[in-house]
């Protein structure tokens, strides 16, 4: 079913869940599960990537993971491991959106809330004398509201933690300025990286791509389509590599977001619920081996 067609307002949308707030998040992510994918959702013995990780919402309760997921707060966490010299440079971090001095800042930057997902949450800036500062304040309060009741998605590491801004460097693509810089999000798996997703021409034509660890194409398709090129191998990616296992260490489960530019790593987030567990892999066969690696064994409920 594609809900989206039915209830179009992206607003309308978000107002039905906050009303449905009173739901059990069990009864409500099979509800979502079985509208978004069109099957049951099993949850006594999950086997599915995208099973398992509503299992995590529910179940896995780390209180690190307030700080990894707040924008702002995890590049102290960052810091704590060593890694501080992966940070993008940060302009300002702010209460609200009305607080943001826009005549202070460089003609080009990235602004977003200090936590939440799904890319509505972050604004691409490349020339500040061509915005429109009222819609872009209405787009990112929407936002900050949006965050502050979840979204909808049952997301427990996003409860309780207070709406903010932020505003970073932009990270361009030298060879490309207009397709944007790759985006390279590794599934990690207790520490381990397993797998990598690149998303490349993020504003002239979204493509993705997955790997495995040793840059093999795995030939999958998700909400977004593959690539018709092959992806250069990062000369980084060792690097990379060895930086999504420490930052991920923590965890038995967390994507990590990195980028490489003019042969320097960056620190993109950490996603501990990519796609919501709401995305469709082609083949199916995917879904169940993105979940193998996944340990939700009864240590790991905190």
């Amino acid at each position: 079913m594609d809900y989206k067609k039915i209830i179009k307002n992206r607003k309308t949308r978000f107002l039905i869940l906050k009303l449905l707030s009173f739901v059990p998040d069990s009864i409500m992510l099979k509800l979502q599960y079985r509208i978004k994918l069109g099957r049951k959702l099993d949850l006594k013995a999950p086997k599915r990537f995208t099973e398992k990780l509503q299992w995590y919402k529910i179940n896995y309760r780390n209180p690190l993971m307030h700080k990894c997921v707040d924008k702002y707060a995890v590049r102290k966490y960052v810091e704590s491991k060593g890694l501080g010299d992966i940070l993008v440079k940060l302009y300002g971090h702010y209460k609200n959106i009305g607080d943001v001095p826009f005549s202070k800042l460089p003609n080009s930057f990235v602004i977003k809330t200090t936590h939440g997902g799904g890319g509505l949450n972050v604004v691409v800036v490349t020339d500040k004398s061509k915005i429109d500062t009222e819609e872009l304040k209405e787009k990112l309060s929407f936002s900050e509201d949006r965050v502050a009741n979840n979204g909808g998605g049952r997301e427990w590491a996003y409860y309780g933690l207070k709406t903010g801004i932020i505003v970073e460097q932009l990270l361009v693509n030298r060879q490309n300025p207009e397709a944007g810089v790759n985006d390279y999000k590794i599934f990690c798996y207790n520490g381990h990286a397993k797998y990598i997703i690149v998303d490349v021409d993020r504003y002239i034509g979204h493509k993705r791509n997955f790997y495995d660890r040793n840059w093999n194409n795995l030939h999958i398709t998700s909400d977004c389509p593959a690539s018709d090129r092959e992806i250069e191998r990062p000369a980084k990616l060792d690097e990379m590599l060895k930086i999504a296992e420490k930052l991920s260490e923590d965890f038995p489960y967390v994507r990590v977001d990195l980028y490489c530019v003019d042969g320097n790593v960056y620190f993109g987030e950490l996603t501990f619920y990519p796609w919501s567990g709401y995305v469709q892999f082609i083949p199916d066969k995917w879904d169940y081996k993105f979940g193998e690696g996944f340990d939700i064994a009864e240590k790991h409920t905190l």
